[in-house]
């Protein structure tokens, strides 16, 4: 055991940068006792105020810069950017991939975190984020981060869990793609392999369960045509197995039913997403070759 004040030893994990006094106010003018990171925070936006507040108040003192590309709030969205200091670019929607990735690229510092604006990094998350980037190993390009749904102010432990995503990484070392609406962060170097960290991403995706039967029909329908414009083709086999198929996997293999009824409704709406995107996918196709319904 050492003395007071004797060295650390020298494969002691660092302590966070506490500040020196006076004390800096950050981005929001609010004072920590930490030095915010290099670290930047990547957000889109329209219309979030009733979960942005979550989301900024999660990184206030964490992050040097929140850049944030807002699709024409007319709520009070913007102000409460603004308010936490954050940089806003005003952009029309693009795509959720495009969009992101506009966010992606503005930033500056020489690490980011990409977020919606229904995402909050638990403290456990955002203490695992700060040890990582003041660790800063060259060989790491970026990290996972566990995100976990939240209704009614209680976690889903269950049901799609473990939902990892690539959402820390280095400036210049990943980009946006997939299809429209599933955005996928990936590495540009097909050889890079992410860490994961400790903690949770909470999500706030919605407050009822009727709102997310809604969001499922939007995303659905976007998602085949998506497919669609790919090149894929909708199948009757795929729409009578797939919707049953995502029902049990997520109330009996991920153990949604421990979630309670909660983990029902989630199997139900995961369920109810996937039959929409197969039906949609179908009449696409139908559409091009009219009498072959």
């Amino acid at each position: 055991m050492t003395s007071p004040g004797s060295p650390a030893h020298p494969d002691a994990p660092s302590s966070p940068r506490l500040r020196t006094e006076p004390a800096v106010r950050d981005l929001g003018g609010h004072t920590s006792q930490y030095e915010p990171l290099d670290l930047s925070i990547a957000i889109v936006c329209k219309n979030n105020q009733a979960t942005i507040g979550r989301t900024l108040g999660s990184v206030r003192g964490l992050a040097s810069e929140i850049v944030a590309v807002d699709s024409g709030s007319t709520d009070q969205t913007i102000p409460m950017l603004e308010a936490a200091g954050a940089r806003v670019i005003n952009s029309p929607w693009l795509g959720h991939v495009l969009t992101k990735q506009l966010a992606l690229q503005s930033c500056t510092r020489a690490w980011a975190l990409c977020l919606d604006s229904d995402e909050s990094p638990e403290p456990a998350l955002a203490a695992s984020i700060r040890e990582a980037i003041d660790r800063n190993e060259p060989a790491v390009l970026g990290y996972r981060v566990n995100r976990m749904v939240w209704y009614r102010g209680r976690p889903l432990r269950h049901t799609w869990q473990p939902e990892w995503r690539l959402r820390l990484v280095r400036r210049g070392a990943a980009k946006w793609t997939g299809l429209d609406p599933h955005d996928v962060l990936l590495f540009i170097d097909p050889l890079g392999r992410p860490r994961d960290l400790t903690g949770v991403l909470r999500h706030d995706s919605f407050a009822t369960f009727e709102e997310h039967f809604r969001k499922q029909v939007q995303h659905a329908t976007t998602m085949a045509r998506s497919l669609h414009a790919a090149g894929k083709r909708g199948s009757r086999v795929r729409l009578l197995i797939s919707p049953p198929g995502a029902f049990i996997k997520q109330l009996v293999l991920k153990r949604g039913f421990l979630d309670g009824k909660a983990g029902w409704l989630a199997a139900a709406t995961t369920a109810a997403g996937t039959l929409i995107k197969h039906g949609v996918l179908l009449e696409l196709d139908s559409a091009e070759q009219p009498g072959q319904m």
